[in-house]
């Protein structure tokens, strides 16, 4: 079966990014092509190597970037042009970056500081601008007022750190806040122009499992979270989805 569309995933890991790319991927749950964005070669090769036992037939491409905005603005131009994603409209797009940092405030130096913020901000924003320029050319610009449909879906995988944090995490905090709000301003902005973007705040372990604790309600389960992103990405325009908060049944809120 051929691919209905394109997802942009960055952040392709061993655990959250593997279950989303799976799930999106999959012929019975979203048959999209799926680019695969990570910093490490090895790391991307792990995740196709993983999906391909179960869903062997899935287009999955790896383009190894970090978040900067030359390196992310380069991947955008590979995707385009990839032979295996021609003619496929992007559909969705998730960011999905573990970053973080832990440090004693009076030792946290300005430098570090900013360069927490500009490569997980500031990742977030080329990504996402890169993401909504794709959808316009994929989708055309006409409204959904004037009729069109719905244009695609951006989503940000965030933690509980961008509604609280604790001590010593002062960059950390920062960032996932302010990845936040971005999402929160962009939804404002751009719903009427018929994307959907989605604040999720990930409350607790994931893992690529569907084992013993996922069951129990210990921790998650990948997969689960793809098909939780799947499930937002075809909701209708009738009823959308911003900030969703997931936490399995026994983390403690």
């Amino acid at each position: 079966m051929s691919p209905s569309g394109l997802a942009i995933l960055i952040g392709a890991g061993p655990n959250t990014g593997t279950g989303i790319a799976r799930i999106l991927s999959h012929p019975s749950h979203g048959n999209l092509a799926v680019a695969l964005l990570a910093r490490r070669p090895e790391a991307l090769s792990e995740v196709v190597s993983s999906i391909r036992k179960s869903s062997p037939d899935a287009v999955l491409e790896t383009f190894p970037t970090d978040t900067s905005q030359d390196s992310l603005k380069k991947a955008f131009r590979d995707i385009k042009t990839h032979n295996s994603f021609r003619d496929l409209k992007l559909q969705i797009a998730v960011y999905s970056i573990k970053h973080s940092s832990k440090k004693p405030f009076m030792e946290e130096t300005y430098e570090e500081f900013t360069d927490s913020l500009e490569t997980y901000v500031g990742g977030a924003f080329t990504f996402a601008q890169e993401s909504l320029k794709r959808f316009f050319q994929d989708h055309g610009d006409t409204p959904l007022s004037e009729g069109a449909p719905k244009k695609g879906t951006l989503i940000f995988t965030g933690t509980l750190g961008a509604l609280r944090c604790s001590a010593q995490f002062a960059a950390y905090g920062a960032g996932r806040a302010s990845v936040r709000q971005l999402a929160q301003t962009l939804a404002r902005e751009m719903s009427e122009k018929g994307v959907h973007v989605v604040h999720t705040i990930a409350n607790g372990p994931i893992v690529d499992d569907d084992g013993e604790d996922q069951g129990r309600g210990k921790k998650m389960s990948a997969d689960a979270v793809g098909k939780t992103y799947l499930f937002l990405h075809q909701q209708n325009p009738c009823l959308w989805t911003h900030e969703l908060d997931m936490r399995p049944a026994c983390e403690k809120f």
